[in-house]
């Protein structure tokens, strides 16, 4: 269960060949029209407060689930607190004993873009190498020098597609996705999702 933009990076990585290898989990099957739940006309605050309402939709068809909500958007009680919060909601709504699965992303989505890769300058439009890039974001105030990943993430990502002249869009996520590789992701809740993978689809000898 996701918005729009983490529904087109799920795609995105989902319909990569030999997906799970890339996770170093055992393989799944994920058909996106089936296992991922859009919670159209609700934001990051709307699925903090009613995930569990939404869920008990699947209870009966799905082992598993995930509940994917950004940490920074106004009001937020924070990363902790959210996470409390989806624990319940998956709890009420069935998943319980570790087969469900409340993802934060701290502060958003966008922290999942920023990867040293050329696939990212090319999907963001940008003209030139990753580490151009960074040392534009530098200047600009988006990242910090000893920092691995902007601290505004978003705002990073909407200022290069500007200067692109591309409009932000949930295909560009997709794109990422499908062509960016996840082994240099250092993020703390990429790594909590595909832990929870590993669990639920243990890799076979």
């Amino acid at each position: 269960m996701a918005d729009k933009n983490m529904e087109g990076m799920l795609k995105g990585f989902f319909s990569r060949d030999a997906f799970h290898r890339a996770l170093d989990c055992g393989h799944f099957v994920f058909v996106p029209r089936h296992d991922l739940v859009v919670a159209h006309g609700l934001n990051d605050p709307g699925l903090y407060t009613r995930a569990n309402e939404l869920l008990q939709t699947f209870s009966n068809t799905h082992r598993h689930a995930v509940v994917i909500v950004d940490a920074d958007w106004d009001g937020s009680p924070g990363k902790d607190a959210i996470s409390s919060r989806l624990s319940a909601h998956l709890n009420s709504a069935g998943w319980t004993n570790d087969s469900g699965c409340g993802v934060v992303l701290d502060p958003e989505l966008e922290n999942w873009v920023w990867q040293d890769s050329p696939h990212v300058c090319s999907v963001l439009g940008y003209k030139g190498a990753f580490s151009e890039l960074r040392t534009t974001l530098e200047n600009q105030g988006f990242w910090q020098e000893n920092e691995t990943k902007p601290d505004r993430p978003k705002e990073a990502v909407e200022w290069v597609l500007r200067q692109s002249k591309i409009g932000r869009s949930s295909s560009i996520y997709q794109q990422l996705a499908m062509r960016v590789t996840t082994r240099g992701c250092t993020d703390a809740a990429f790594d909590k999702l595909r832990n929870a993978l590993l669990q639920w689809f243990p890799a076979t000898t």
